[in-house]
């Protein structure tokens, strides 16, 4: 989403206090993390966290809790009432109208930007409530409603209008949008499962998609499911059909006035108490790479197998085995991959036996009603700047273009908008990633500390203590938006176990109608420390080491009343004579040696 991960760290540990005295350092956090992500509370709980793959930290003994302090930032912020401002403008942003099509992360997200740029925005959502698949794909157990409730009303506050149980393609034409509003940014997610490419799927009542399961399930109509369930993915849906059909059950025994669906029930889960007796089902969770090469993350996987899950890695479908139009059994092989195909090994064949088969191989675009916006692969194109091919005033981003993270989603929409106030300013679209990445801006940071600087001018002038640069060395010395773990100097930094948060053990005994959450947040205290073990990359965190050790007497820190984050140190260049020890002993990175060897 282009997180500023490094600078709500800094916020937690301390360094970076609000230039407001009596605003919290948790609400100054939460300002910082929704200038890119205004759902804190659900991308704490679910997001698989990359970015604690690619923590340097893991070199020393751990990645830094990220998510983890995201998620305490996102539940602070609900319980202590934060909201986002409303926009006032009166220019060309206030006649400028913008509809949002879909309601999930990326739409969502879409509409606080645009909304905080102050053109007028409508949602439009088919289902009775917003939130995509964050509230139809995600078990409740993961992302608690309240919490999810709670992050949408925000965006709804700043003036934003939502029409549900609207479709575009049918409730409304596409015509009619583009009459009604000045652009359209499309987020319908990627709604349509794909079924298994193995014979006999589509010929049976009982073999349905996980979209399709974890739907039902979201919606209150599933009561309970088969006693004997497949699931064929290997990712994070994968995870959750198999897990919330643990939870469900298997009902034995119902009241006669329950109306019971022959293929997967109509199950929610405050009608638990409703059900006469229940029963545990086998769940079997089958991947065609080996288990720990999984796409799920893996904390994901092993509370799955915990609570019960059987996971059969590196076996592939190969057909369907059927008595009259019902599934009894998926017959399977072991396989290997090359590349991303798999290919099955002779004389492995077994069978699983099943009453319900559940595909959870890959999602598609659902384009009933505006089916020309399909390419061929059920996904939408867009050019360079996130507007769909052809479609001057048409954008488009999250699973609809390409199928990924809910983080990637916000990400999208996030761009996207900028690029629709380009384009609704009548200024030239300015090309940028796909996934793109936070960018440090220290004359921002200088600005909001009151400080007037001026730009610095390499070619005219040598580095001296007199200026009013903002920085000495160099015009901005954070400019690196990566720092690999071989720039740091890693012997400063001693070992600090990290903070984790308390986890609700569910094992396979107690799994049976459990639907509470399984993680409770962070302390204040665990969240600072965790703050703290954030090795800063690239950036200064003050520790003094380049002023302790410089052996000239060259560096120096700046006046207390002048400093700012990434403005604390500089070099008096008539005592520098180049030794380069500021730079050996810089655990972040942060400078970078520009003369001599």
């Amino acid at each position: 989403s282009g997180h500023d991960i490094r600078g709500w760290l800094a916020i937690a540990r301390g360094m970076d206090k609000p230039a407001d005295e009596n605003m919290s350092w948790q609400e100054y956090a939460f300002r910082r993390m929704t200038k890119a992500n205004p759902f804190p509370a659900v991308m704490g709980r679910v997001c698989p966290a990359p970015c604690e793959d690619g923590c340097n930290r893991n070199v020393v003994e751990d990645y830094v809790g990220i998510n983890a302090l995201e998620h305490y930032i996102g539940d602070w912020a609900i319980d202590n009432g934060m909201t986002y401002e409303t926009p006032v403008t009166s220019g060309n942003e206030a006649k400028k109208k913008v509809a949002i099509v879909g309601s999930g992360p990326g739409g969502l997200a879409a509409a606080f930007f645009l909304r905080q740029k102050g053109f007028n925005v409508t949602v439009f959502e088919e289902h009775e409530k917003l939130g995509g698949m964050m509230r139809y794909g995600i078990p409740t157990y993961r992302v608690p409603r309240d919490k999810l409730d709670a992050e949408i009303q925000r965006i709804l506050d700043m003036g934003v209008e939502a029409r549900t149980g609207t479709r575009v393609g049918a409730d409304v034409s596409v015509e009619q949008l583009e009459d009604e509003f000045d652009a359209i940014f499309w987020a319908v997610g990627a709604q349509k499962g794909r079924p298994l490419p193995v014979p006999g799927f589509n010929e049976c009542e009982n073999c349905i998609t996980g979209v399709e399961f974890l739907e039902a399930f979201n919606q209150g109509w599933v009561y309970g499911t088969a006693k004997r369930i497949v699931v064929v993915g290997g990712g994070d849906t994968s995870i959750d059909v198999a897990s919330v059909a643990r939870r469900l059950g298997h009902i034995k025994e119902v009241r006669k006035t329950d109306n019971i669906d022959g293929k997967i029930g109509g199950f929610t889960a405050d009608d638990v108490a409703g059900i006469l007796q229940r029963e545990g089902v086998q769940a079997v969770l089958t991947s065609l790479f080996p288990i720990d090469e999984m796409v799920a993350a893996e904390h994901e996987r092993e509370e799955a197998m915990r609570e019960g899950v059987e996971i059969k890695g590196g076996v592939m479908p190969l057909e369907v085995i059927k008595e009259g139009d019902k599934a009894v059994g998926l017959k399977m092989c072991e396989c290997k991959m090359d590349g991303m195909t798999p290919v099955p090994i002779e004389g492995t064949e077994f069978t699983v036996e099943a009453d319900l088969i559940v595909s959870a191989i890959g999602q598609y675009g659902d384009f009933e009603g505006f089916e020309d916006f399909a390419n061929e692969r059920g996904f939408m194109d867009t050019d360079a700047y996130f507007r769909v091919a052809g479609k001057e005033k048409h954008f488009a981003g999250g699973d609809i273009i390409r199928p990924h993270l809910l983080t990637t989603a916000i990400g999208h929409a996030r761009i996207a908008a900028d690029e629709i106030a380009h384009f609704l300013s009548g200024e030239e679209l300015e090309k940028r990633p796909k996934v793109d990445v936070a960018h440090f801006n220290l004359l921002g940071e200088l600005a909001q500390r009151g400080h007037d600087v001026q730009p610095y001018d390499g070619s005219q002038t040598m580095g001296t203590n007199d200026a009013e640069w903002a920085v000495h060395n160099y015009e901005d010395r954070a400019s690196s938006d990566v720092i690999t773990h071989e720039e740091l100097y890693l012997g400063h930094f001693t070992e600090q176990p990290r903070a984790k948060r308390e986890e609700i053990p569910v094992d396979a005994e107690k799994v049976l109608g459990h639907f509470d959450e399984r993680i409770k947040p962070l302390t204040e205290e665990q969240a600072q420390y965790e703050g703290e073990r954030c090795m800063s990359c690239g950036l200064c965190f003050e520790c003094d080491n380049c002023v302790i050790y410089c052996p000239q007497d060259a560096v120096h820190r700046v006046k207390k009343d002048e400093r700012a984050v990434g403005r604390y140190v500089f070099t008096e260049y008539t005592r520098c004579v180049g030794c380069h020890i500021c730079a050996d002993v810089c655990p972040t990175g942060y400078i970078k040696m520009g003369l001599g060897q």
